[in-house]
This record gives structure tokens, C-alpha cells and sequence, in this order.
């Protein structure tokens, strides 16, 4: 990360405005630099050039594109349901379909084609794959493997609650909740794509792979190309990915302390990479690294550090003083579980109360039994996300305020000259943009089939119409807010809790109504900043505006449409999907991941945030944190104030040190220790002592390891594992840092399986 230095050029008094956002920790620069981009990373990675005359939406586009997104749709979820899930990532697509691309080219007949009855006409082959295209295609593929949400929903409905569901209601919800955030995506394009300092750091990990596999480059001496960097790393990191993946998953996690005192709880509580604190912790595993926060060779230096201290904070202080002071009787429970339980600290018995005909809380048998509990970790981990969403607020509103209101009151014409750089400049020369009344339309046509999903169909769903529509105020609120944080810092702050407090407390005892208005308030949001990253991809790589828009939505609703067919297909077809107890010995149809979507459903949906963080429940002082989350950001901004040449404090992001384990579980601390190293040691060291170097290779480093990683996934898990065949028996074939007694309670008198009775 570019930390402040000596000779700097000074901000000219017109650039003044821009110090709000330099916040997001990158040096203004002089004029000269200005002209290009004034984010270091940019210059050092995205070329200033264009050629406006590329074809770009071709029939390799179209035919490459749309296969890619229906095959990742469909192999997402399919292998979502199972217990070995298999995710594959847009990167596997976007190596496979160059040589395709290539083979296409050299093959297909480049004869003209009219479209009968019209003027029209178009070329199998209007010539040399280009860099365009391949980003066209890969925005496809980005439409299938990120998931559907809604599915969710639909899962549970069937497998869980064993409750009828209409296929068109059900299809309309999956289309809707995917749909609904591109409507207003077009109201921030401006702010969070025009913008030069709305830099999206992620995508410049794509920028550097679609040069090394396009651009033509000359090797120096004794050097490699970038194209060579990264068939090389690629390689090694699918080689090596076969021994954590599949002979020594053990490595993945290594608790050193828990290796030393196997019979101690406590010293198994601090050390447990998985289970505990992590100290001492460590893996060696590039999915260790990236899987849960991301790559950190894609995070800017100033991100990891915030990041480091909150985790710091919340993990070794905050964590250990509640716990060990038995806070909400936390010694009765796991110090790190999503688990729910009871008073006794068993496994909460849902069912007991649970009325079965109207899906609503039996209060009688609540009352009678226990109030819900959770790990104390769990639940301070509420608390943190609802002050994260209320920093979040407050931050943007102080260090990005004024100059979103000056963008806001501007013309259009007036911000693209003022805010802009060269690469704003060539799209607007080049290109024409993509019309307001589009999206305009998008909002209401969409708006209007959310209610029919919701009011129409017998009102399946649960939830009325005034739930949407607040749900779909929420979500643009903090889009704008979310939306400059990601677009700085590559963290994005979640809205799902939030929803779900909200929705509980108006709308009690109906849990389908509950996890309906969580994924229109949430995925909602996350469309619209997906749309608006691909968007800055597609600005950094010079794509028409339009041809964007059009392969976004298109694909959006490709693999809206697969993945819901893929559901509906197995949940009518698998006898017993998603209910271990009744499946057959070895089946792998567990869904793992929907049955946590389920569980949350009853917390929220039937119990309800009254009786968890209101005044019937175990965890009002909860609510807290809202008011510390909103008054977090002011001591820095004000120090900021105070002492603006102190540019340091501008760096410290309480929303990002606030919210850094927002999601732990599932991630774990072993992932956190391990993708601080990785990002300090490359973005300070790396960064600072050999910046060439860095500019060059880091984010084609990424991409690699991401690669061979997914590569070396699939082949082992077709070849083998989902032929139930597994490596040899062994100590450290155990996808387990061997700390068992990490999760016991430590309470005196509490049974737990597996776990020494204090």
C-alpha cells in the first residue's frame, strides 16, 4: 500500500475536494498523474490505450459466453446440495474458453451471414479472438458461478418445512431478487464507476490476467513474461493443491498448541486454528488464505491492516474477557460454535417449539422449555454486524460527504470533467452510454413482478406488499454507503442481519416471510454492486457501455433460470434431500449450507429478535452496539480534522475494523492469521522494497493460485471423491486441526459427547 511520502506534490486548491476520498489511503498525485489516474494501483496495472474498432459482441461471445454460464449454473448447484460442496469460480472459465475462443477463430467460416426478412448480417468469424470478447464472456460466467440466494428459500420450503410451493412463484422470486438491484445500479453509476478513486481493487486481479493471456510481451533478460509467471505458478499450484485437497489435509490447519497439550480445554480453546482462538495457528494451503475473505494480494495494504486490528481486537480481547467472565453463561457452550442451545447447553430442540400447522411459535412450549441461547462469539457477533452496518453510515457521511453532495448537485457533464480521468474520458469519447430510462425500466418492471410474487400465488410466500417495498428502501440506502467501501477497501459489509431484525420485530412468528425480505433487502444490494464492479471492469477494458449492460442482464437471467430448474429438478427427484436421518447410509444430498439458511429461518422468522435481543430475550445489550457503530467514526474524523497533516489517521476505517469478523463462522481465525501474513508481506513489503516487481506480477500471482486451485478441485473430485474414493487412512487425512476439546464447555456439570464432565 502507498504510504504518504516526502515530495509529494501538494493537492492544487481545485483538488482539494478530493482529500475525502483520499481516505481510502492512496496518495494524491501531481498533475501528470492525475491525467492518468490518481490510485498508484490503477496506473500501475490498467493501460491508458483503446481500440474502439474490436468487435465485441460476436457470435464466439454469445456462444462461449452463454455455455459458460449455463454449465457453471447448473455444476454450482448441483453439487450445492451435497456434502462435499464444489464451487467453481469464473477464473476456470475465463482460462478454458481462450483457447476455444482461439480455436474459433482459426476455424469458423468468416463469410458473412444475412438474418433473413432483414438488413442484417453477421460473421461467424469477424476475425482474431480478442481481449473483448474474452472479458464479455467471462462476465457471462461471472452470472453463473455466483450463485442464487433465492434458492435458498425454495429448499427449505420443500425439503425442510415439507410445505408445498408453486413453481411460478417460486421461479418469479429466484428472477426478482436477482433483477431487482440492477434498477437502481444505473442512480450510482456515476459515484462508484466514473469516479477514479471508486477503484474496485478485485477487478484489477482480472485486468492483469487478461493481459498476460492477450498482450504479446518481450522477455528480458533472465525474466519471465507475465503469460510465463503464470502457466508457471498455475502449474505449481495445481500440483501442489493435490496434497492439502486430498493426501495431507491436515496441513490445511496446524495448531501448534493443541499439538502439545492434547488434555488441556483451555489450552485447546487458544489455540484451535478451527475452533478457537488460533494462536499459534497455521496453514499451509492457498484455500486457507483466500477462501472465506478473499484473496489478499487484491486488498489494499491499509484494508489488511484495519482488518488485522479488528481482528485483533475482537478475537484476543473482547473474545477471552467474555467468555472467561461467563458472560450470558458462556462456559455452558462452545467458545466458537453458530450452533443454537438451551439453558442446559444441549443443542436447542427446534422442534419442540414449533407449531407444525402454522409454522409459528408455540409459546406455551417455549415458554416451558428454555429461551435460545448461543456461543457467546456468536452472539457478540450480531452485535458487531449491527454496528458495522451503522459505521458504515456514519463514515461515508463524514469523510465522503461533501463530495458526494457536490457530485450529486453537478451536471453530468460538469462531474465527468471534474471527477474524472483518462479512462472516463475514453469511455465517454468512444462509446455511447447506456440510457437512465433502461435501468428506469428495469426497477419498475421488476418492482411490479416482486409484488405479484409475493400477493399473487395465494400468498405463499408470506410476506405482504409493504415488506417489499421497504425492503427495497433499505437496500438503496445503503447501497451508496456499501458501495464506496467496496469500491476502496475490496470488504463489503452485509446487509442480511439487518434485514431480518427488521422484518422480525415488524412481522413476528412468520419465517418465510422473514428470509423472503432478507434476500430482496440483501441480494438486492449485492446485484446492484456486482453490476456496478463489472461495470468498472468493463471501463478499465474499455467495453462498450452497452454490450455490458446487455451480457449482464442476459446472463443474469441464463443462470437464474438454471439454477432454479437444477433445484426444482432435484428437490422433486432426490427421495429424502436434505434429511440425513431418513437418507440412505453414504448418500451425499445433506445441503449442509441450507440447513444453517433454515436454522436461521426459525431464530429470526419464529422466535424472533423480540425474544433473542429485545426484552423477553437473553441478549438485549446487543442493541448497543448500533449506537457504537454510529459514534465510532467521529473521534477519527475529528483527529483527522484537527491534524490534517497527519495523513495516517485518515487510514484507520472503523467500519472495516468493526466488522472484520463479521464472518467468522464459517471463516475461522486460522484463515484471518494466515491472510494477514500473505497481504502484509505483499502489500508493505513486496510493495514498498520492489514495486516493479509487485506491478507486474502480484495480481497475476493471484489469479494463478486461484486457478490451479479450482483445476486441481474439480479433477479430484470427479476422478475420485465423488467415487467415494479417498487417500489412504491416515492421521493427517483429517480435514481437522486435531483439537477436539476446543468445543467443550467448560461450565461444571454440562455434558457434551466427546468431552471431559467438569
Amino acid at each position: 500500500m502507498a504510504e504518504p511520502q516526502d515530495g509529494v506534490t501538494q493537492p492544487k486548491p481545485q483538488e482539494q475536494q478530493h482529500l475525502d476520498i483520499e481516505a481510502t489511503g492512496l496518495v494524491e498525485a501531481g498533475d501528470e498523474e492525475v491525467n492518468d489516474c490518481p490510485i498508484e494501483q490503477v496506473r500501475l496495472t490498467v493501460p491508458i490505450t483503446d481500440d474502439p474498432t474490436e468487435p465485441v459482441l460476436t457470435f464466439r461471445t454469445w456462444v462461449l459466453g452463454v455455455a459458460s454460464c449455463v454449465i457453471l449454473s447448473f455444476v454450482n448447484q448441483f453439487f450445492g446440495y451435497r456434502s462435499n460442496q464444489l464451487s467453481i469460480s469464473s477464473v476456470s472459465a475465463q482460462i478454458v474458453t481462450l483457447p476455444l475462443g482461439k480455436f474459433m477463430a482459426a476455424t469458423l467460416p468468416e463469410k458473412p451471414i444475412k438474418v433473413p426478412c432483414t438488413k442484417w448480417s453477421f460473421s461467424l468469424n469477424p476475425g482474431p479472438f480478442n481481449i473483448k470478447e474474452h472479458v464479455l464472456i467471462t462476465m457471462f460466467a461471472n452470472s453463473g458461478s455466483g450463485g442464487v440466494y433465492a434458492v435458498r428459500i425454495l429448499t427449505i420450503v420443500k425439503a425442510f418445512y415439507k410445505r408445498s410451493l408453486s413453481p411460478g412463484a417460486g421461479y418469479l422470486l429466484v428472477q426478482t431478487t436477482q433483477l431487482l438491484g440492477y434498477g437502481w445500479a444505473g442512480l450510482f453509476r456515476k459515484y462508484l464507476v466514473d469516479s477514479p478513486y471508486m477503484w474496485w481493487p478485485s477487478n484489477l486481479v482480472q485486468v492483469s490476467l487478461f493481459r498476460a493471456l492477450h498482450e504479446k510481451e518481450k522477455r528480458s533478460k533472465g525474466g519471465l513474461t507475465r503469460l510465463q509467471f503464470f502457466l508457471i505458478v498455475f502449474i505449481s499450484s495445481f500440483a501442489y493443491y493435490l496434497v492439502p485437497n486430498y493426501l495431507f489435509p491436515s496441513i490445511s490447519t496446524v495448531s501448534i498448541i493443541c499439538l502439545i497439550w492434547k488434555n488441556s480445554i483451555t489450552a485447546q480453546q487458544i489455540g484451535s486454528g478451527l475452533y478457537g482462538m488460533g494462536l499459534g495457528s497455521f496453514g499451509l494451503d492457498w484455500a486457507t488464505v483466500a477462501s472465506f475473505l478473499g484473496s489478499p494480494l487484491a486488498t489494499p495494504g491499509f484494508a489488511i491492516i484495519n482488518i488485522l486490528v479488528g481482528f485483533f481486537i475482537i478475537v484476543y480481547i473482547l473474545l477471552p474477557l467474555t467468555y472467561y467472565n461467563n458472560a450470558y453463561d458462556a462456559k455452558k457452550f462452545p467458545i466458537f460454535s453458530s450452533h443454537t442451545f438451551d439453558s442446559t447447553g444441549q443443542p436447542y430442540n427446534l422442534t419442540r417449539i414449533l407449531d407444525s400447522k402454522t409454522f409459528s411459535i408455540n409459546l406455551d412450549e417455549y415458554n416451558a422449555y428454555s429461551k435460545l441461547y448461543l456461543s457467546v462469539f456468536f452472539s457478540v457477533t450480531y452485535g458487531i454486524s449491527f454496528a458495522t452496518l451503522a459505521a458504515s453510515v456514519s463514515h461515508v457521511a463524514l469523510f465522503n460527504g461533501s463530495t458526494i453532495w457536490q457530485m450529486w448537485t453537478k451536471t453530468r457533464a460538469a462531474a465527468g470533467e471534474k471527477f474524472g480521468d483518462v479512462h472516463t474520458r475514453l469511455m465517454k469519447k468512444n462509446y455511447k452510454i447506456v440510457p437512465q430510462w433502461w435501468f428506469h425500466s428495469i426497477l419498475i418492471v421488476v418492482l411490479g413482478l416482486s409484488l405479484l410474487a409475493c400477493e399473487g400465488f395465494d400468498k405463499q410466500l408470506q410476506l405482504p406488499w409493504w415488506g417489499i417495498l421497504l425492503c427495497c428502501v433499505l437496500a438503496l440506502f445503503f447501497t451508496l454507503p456499501i458501495g464506496i467501501i467496496t469500491a476502496t477497501t475490496n470488504q463489503q459489509p452485509g446487509l442480511n442481519v439487518i434485514t431480518e431484525l427488521i422484518i422480525g420485530f415488524m412481522y413476528p412468528g412468520k419465517p418465510l416471510a422473514n428470509v423472503v425480505f432478507k434476500t430482496y433487502g440483501y441480494i438486492s444490494m449485492v446485484q446492484a454492486l456486482t453490476f456496478l464492479s463489472d461495470f468498472k471492469l468493463g471501463h478499465y477494458m474499455k467495453i462498450p457501455p452497452r454490450s455490458m449492460f446487455l451480457v449482464q442482464l442476459v446472463g443474469t437471467v441464463i443462470a437464474s433460470s438454471v439454477y432454479f430448474g437444477t433445484a426444482w429438478w432435484l428437490l422433486t427427484s432426490v427421495e429424502y434431500i436434505c434429511d440425513p436421518a431418513l437418507l440412505p447410509e453414504g448418500s451425499p444430498w445433506t445441503c449442509p449450507g441450507d440447513d444453517v439458511f433454515y436454522n436461521a429461518s426459525v431464530i429470526w422468522g419464529v422466535i424472533g429478535p423480540l425474544r433473542m435481543f429485545g426484552r423477553l430475550g437473553v441478549y438485549p445489550e446487543m442493541n448497543w452496539f448500533f449506537l457504537a457503530g454510529f459514534l465510532a467514526p467521529v473521534p477519527v474524523w475529528f483527529l483527522s480534522r484537527k491534524f490534517p497533516n497527519q495523513k495516517w489517521i485518515r487510514l484507520i476505517h472503523m467500519p472495516i475494523i468493526i466488522g472484520a469478523t463479521g464472518n467468522m463462522p464459517p471463516a475461522r481465525a486460522v484463515h484471518f492469521v494466515m491472510w494477514g501474513i500473505v497481504g502484509v508481506f505483499f502489500n508493505f513489503y513486496v510493495y514498498n522494497r520492489y514495486k516493479q516487481w509487485w506491478a507486474k506480477h502480484t495480481y497475476i500471482l493471484s489469479a494463478a493460485l486461484d486457478a490451479g486451485v479450482a483445476f486441481m478441485g474439480i479433477i479430484i473430485f470427479f476422478a475420485l471423491q465423488s467415487k467415494d474414493i479417498f487417500g489412504v487412512d491416515w492421521w493427517g487425512l483429517a480435514a481437522d486441526d486435531h483439537c477436539p476439546l476446543a468445543s467443550c464447555p467448560t461450565a461444571p456439570g454440562v455434558v457434551a459427547e466427546g468431552c471431559p464432565t467438569i
